[in-house]
């Protein structure tokens, strides 16, 4: 096989979780291109739908699933509809707590019920899964917010701010969990990863943010719709085969100061 061979996904199933968003559109998208089978699950079907709909009027294998990750039947459920699976991809995310740091503890406790018990449950599910077929990988998408603090400079002159404190928690937790994943997985033959991206541009975001954001990396923009595609496409496949247990940051340099 030559090395490009190595990233092809042809004959494998991929489970994208949270797909309709910002980056798990294009993750879906480039397991899909990479010639993978992708299911991608929500509890939004009707998005989700429109979203597989589309990328099957392209040619591409892509299934919607609902399902809701602060239950666990629900997970199980979507387990048993998906059958076996060869990558999974743990991006669902909930955000709860708009009043950020003052905000309640029911607000914080429905964060970690879905950030934090509900990925702990989906990736038992899937996991026990992939170790009982012999391989697997799981990647986990974290946030440069699992990495390192607020930053107040990026949001100076704009009515937004970095105080999410479930968000910083349950990220960071998500890279040390992603370690015990490949530690226990390891024997059986699958792989954890964690990937850690930057912020994504949208029209919506204030114009001093996207300058000053973009000052910080150090390639001086915000990520794209394609920027994570490779990265995922490579965990996903047999090019990464001797990766597991890691954390890779994709954003722009960012956290490299």
């Amino acid at each position: 096989m030559s090395i490009i061979d190595h990233f092809a996904l042809t004959g494998k199933t991929a489970l994208v979780t949270g797909a309709a968003g910002l980056y798990g559109r294009q993750m879906a998208e480039a397991l899909a291109e990479a010639g993978a089978r992708v299911l991608v699950a929500s509890r939004n079907l009707d998005a989700l739908a429109a979203c597989a709909d589309e990328m099957r009027e392209r040619g591409y294998d892509v299934t919607a699933l609902a399902y809701d990750q602060a239950e666990e039947a629900s997970i199980l459920a979507l387990r048993d509809a998906a059958g076996p699976v060869d990558v999974l991809v743990n991006n669902a995310v909930l955000r709860p707590m708009k009043d950020g740091y003052v905000g309640s503890a029911e607000s914080f406790a429905a964060s970690m019920c879905v950030n934090a018990t509900g990925l702990f449950l989906i990736t038992r599910a899937f996991g026990d899964c992939m170790a009982e077929r012999g391989h697997g990988s799981i990647i986990n998408i974290g946030s440069i917010q699992g990495m390192v603090g607020p930053d107040p400079f990026i949001y100076r002159d704009t009515p937004m701010h970095g105080w999410y404190p479930d968000y910083f928690f349950h990220k960071g937790g998500m890279i040390n969990f992603t370690r015990f994943l490949a530690s226990y997985y390891g024997r059986f033959g699958v792989r954890a990863n964690c990937v850690s991206p930057g912020g994504f541009w949208t029209e919506r975001m204030p114009e001093p943010f996207v300058r000053q954001y973009s000052e910080r990396t150090l390639l001086g923009r915000l990520a794209n719709d394609t920027d994570l595609k490779g990265i995922i496409v490579f965990l996903a496949s047999e090019a990464s085969a001797y990766i597991t247990g890691t954390n890779i940051p994709v954003d722009g340099g960012y956290t490299a100061k």
